[in-house]
């Protein structure tokens, strides 16, 4: 490669992109109901784009990941930049409620070359603490995000409405794509993976045999459990379980937003990431059960929210030493690896996401904790012992 990019210019790249699937699918949700209105349909029809968008999240991250891995991480990225802010074009100008829906789909899918690829890039110019420490800024971001961005979608939605927030997603895309034609190509074509496209994702089915890789990222996948639990539980246990009002429920997503962030950051503190991320899976382990007893006997809301801002803390920890532990382990198909981490990530977060509202959602919520961090630190310990 004849020129390369700074690592200030990789920082900001390589961080926005790892924002814009959170904030794809995140950032709208204080106007649903509004949008409700708009389209004359029912609110679980509008919901239903948010669905669609983790779907293609998911998806797209299966798509990008090999491809980047065979044709490099430059072109793929461009793709999926333009489909982005053609397929946000589309669901602001969106007739009915289906279209719209269906345009989130593709939305989701070109968010989800950015995320993947922001990982490989990393993977593809650094290792060992330089990796370490790439991948911390970039896990601290993919843990501020996805709470940060309903948080800013609020202040949008009475000013701008639903429209407003996608132009201003919109804006976000062409700001993207305008640093993606400056990026200069990270994987040499030396490294390429030949063969076939078929040939190419068949490279999942090697990846899924490499043990240490595979826990890890079920280590992470119950983290996000946790994560996109705390989603879509914190709006109704906040608001309507102990009364406070929209702003308040706000300020509290910022908070718990830093404590992901910090969390994250600290984990460079620790000499092996391996130790950071048992230390994070204990931590979440031991705070879960307290939440959940907490919860069960109607604790004061401080308690609640004091124990989720440490619990959130130790999830953050995790995420970016289990990112680069299993990053790490998978270097030479490093573009199948990170969609194979994001998949899993996004897809447990849509499984659990919907199961908190089952039942009493206090005692459902800490049912969820648990189960998800007693499964991220079984996969955590099961890793370590595995000899790379």
């Amino acid at each position: 490669m004849e020129k390369t990019n700074s690592r200030i210019f990789l920082l900001i790249l390589l961080g926005m992109l790892t924002a814009f699937g959170p904030f794809v699918t995140d950032m709208y949700l204080p106007s649903l109901p509004s949008m409700a209105n708009d389209f004359g349909t029912t609110s679980s029809m509008v919901q239903l784009g948010l669905t669609t968008s983790m779907i293609g999240l998911a998806v797209g991250q299966i798509f990008f990941g090999p491809l980047s891995d065979k044709y490099g991480r430059r072109s793929p990225l461009l793709i999926a930049m333009w489909l982005y802010v053609i397929s946000t074009i589309l669901c602001i100008i969106s007739p009915t409620i289906e279209w719209f829906v269906a345009f989130r789909f593709i939305q989701g899918i070109a968010g989800a070359g950015g995320i993947v690829i922001s990982r490989s890039v990393a993977t593809d110019l650094y290792s060992g603490k330089e990796l370490a420490k790439m991948l911390a800024i970039i896990g601290a971001i993919n843990g501020i995000a996805p709470v940060a961005a309903p948080v800013i979608g609020g202040c949008l939605t009475d000013s701008v409405g639903w429209q407003g927030i996608f132009c201003v997603l919109l804006i976000l895309g062409f700001v993207l794509l305008a640093y993606c034609l400056r990026f200069r190509e990270s994987l040499d074509k030396a490294k390429r993976l030949s063969g076939g496209v078929a040939a190419t994702f068949r490279n999942f089915a090697i990846i899924i045999r490499n043990r240490r890789y595979l826990f890890y990222v079920l280590q992470m996948g119950f983290a996000q459990g946790i994560l996109f639990g705390y989603i879509a539980s914190s709006p109704f246990i906040i608001q309507q379980h102990y009364g406070f009002s929209a702003l308040t429920f706000s300020i509290c997503f910022s908070i718990n937003a830093v404590a992901i962030g910090i969390g994250a950051a600290s984990s460079v503190k620790f000499k092996k990431p391996e130790n950071c991320t048992l230390t994070g899976s204990i931590g979440m382990f031991v705070l879960a059960i307290v939440e959940f007893t907490a919860l069960a006997m109607d604790c004061d809301f401080w308690i609640y929210e004091v124990l989720l801002f440490v619990l959130l803390f130790m999830m953050g920890m995790t995420f970016t030493s289990s990112t680069t532990l299993a990053m790490d382990s998978e270097r030479r198909k490093a573009g199948a690896a990170s969609a194979l981490l994001g998949a899993v990530c996004f897809t447990f977060g849509g499984i659990v996401s919907p199961l908190v509202g089952l039942g009493n959602i206090l005692l459902t919520t800490g049912i969820i904790f648990v189960l998800c961090a007693t499964c991220s630190l079984w996969f955590g310990w099961r890793a370590m012992k595995i000899v790379q």
